[in-house]
């Protein structure tokens, strides 16, 4: 079987209201001839840190990616977050915006849009965790913006078509600078009000 090569992806923005902070200063400790850190009993300085960085890989995030109903764009959307981001630890949320389907919002099993993107998640990184949203909303960016903010997500990945120099002008004029609620593009509007870092994917053309 001949394998297939991956679709390239282009960032199209980027933005986050994280704030780097400088570490706390490191107190050096003298360390005993056979290189065994003196405080703290005898356990090896390497091994600590292995044991630290295994913690810290333990706690995982939440990387919400917008489906769009399972459209191409947000596939490919999907796609990059799992090739890109997703880490081991993390939990993958896939969210839809539409209507209701009458199910309990907590078992949305069967539910088409969510159950397709659910499997590529689980044919791509098994071993990570997906959870399945359906929120409703007169306006898409705004109703995206509150659901990463609720559920305490680190990353916002969303599909974006390409659309022309001209139509974009149209889309701004339209806005009235308002963003998404009047016309915009709803990745714009994430980007500039999430709360999280948010990313608009678009594949590239050929």
């Amino acid at each position: 079987m001949r394998a297939r090569s991956l679709p390239s992806f282009c960032l199209h923005r980027i933005r986050s209201d994280w704030t780097a902070t400088a570490p706390p200063p490191i107190c050096a400790k003298e360390a005993s001839v056979d290189g065994r850190d003196e405080g703290n009993d005898g356990v090896p300085e390497e091994k600590e840190k292995e044991k630290e960085k295994d913690s810290a890989a333990a706690v995982g995030r939440k990387v919400m990616v917008v489906t769009d109903g399972g459209g191409e764009e947000a596939r490919t959307a999907l796609q990059w977050a799992l090739s890109h981001s997703v880490r081991r630890s993390d939990t993958v949320v896939l969210l839809d915006v539409g209507q209701s389907t009458g199910k309990n919002r907590d078992d949305l099993r069967g539910y088409q849009p969510l159950e397709a993107m659910r499997s590529i998640c689980h044919a791509k990184r098994p071993e990570v965790r997906v959870e399945l949203s359906l929120v409703e909303g007169k306006e898409r960016g705004p109703t995206i913006v509150e659901a990463a903010r609720k559920q305490g997500v680190s990353l916002l990945v969303m599909g974006q078509k390409k659309r022309s120099v001209t139509w974009r002008l149209l889309e701004m004029w339209m806005a009235g600078g308002r963003g998404a609620g009047a016309g915009g593009s709803t990745v714009e509007y994430c980007v500039q009000h999430a709360t999280c870092m948010a990313l608009g994917i678009r594949r590239k053309s050929r």
